[in-house]
């Protein structure tokens, strides 16, 4: 019996300690289970975190290439504009620098002693002159009567009265009046008619 009771009693030691070993390790994976579902957890919302700035960085992407894309078509147009204005300005400057060797060449042929020979030729003398030069009543009176004259001589025997007769008024006081030149003009039409 007393095997039997030491027997009992190093069953029950072994049994309470591996029911203690038990609970110690029951406790332990507890505390485990509990650390790594706060790991699960914390990995989870950090999976949900990641997935948003994923699509927000998708996003971002989208925006960028899209902004790239008109960034690069615009840079076509600007270079486009570029080689268009570089043209005209080519042009431009192609067609002043022959403007300006044109002018030179003017300017070589008009200070050219031929060309000053030329002017002096075409030029009117100092005697004659594109200046209206007033003429008074009585220079012109005076023309008349010699063209009158001139005509008297050369004229039938029949027109001579009327040329008379126009001598008469140019020559005579009321022809000074103002309006009486204006008497012999009708005249002198009337005779022609």
């Amino acid at each position: 019996h007393e095997t039997m009771s030491n027997n009992l009693d190093d069953a029950t030691a072994q049994e309470e300690a591996a029911i203690k070993s038990h609970e110690e390790l029951m406790a332990a994976k507890s505390k485990e289970v509990e650390a790594l579902s706060a790991a699960i957890e914390s990995k989870q919302s950090a999976i949900g975190e990641l997935g948003v700035e994923i699509v927000t960085l998708k996003e971002d992407l989208d925006d960028t290439q899209n902004a790239l894309a008109a960034d690069e078509k615009y840079l076509a147009e600007l270079k486009k504009g570029c080689e268009t204005k570089t043209a005209e300005w080519e042009e431009r400057s192609k067609l002043r620098a022959d403007e300006l060797v044109a002018l030179a060449d003017t300017i070589k042929v008009l200070n050219d002693d031929d060309a000053l020979e030329l002017f002096k030729k075409t030029l009117p003398s100092p005697t004659s002159s594109f200046v209206q030069i007033a003429v008074s009543s009585s220079a012109l009176r005076s023309r008349a009567l010699a063209h009158l004259q001139d005509a008297r001589q050369t004229a039938m025997k029949p027109d001579r009265a009327g040329l008379d007769l126009l001598m008469l008024a140019l020559a005579g006081k009321r022809s000074m009046s103002q309006g009486a030149f204006d008497k012999v003009i009708k005249m002198c039409d009337e005779m022609v008619e």
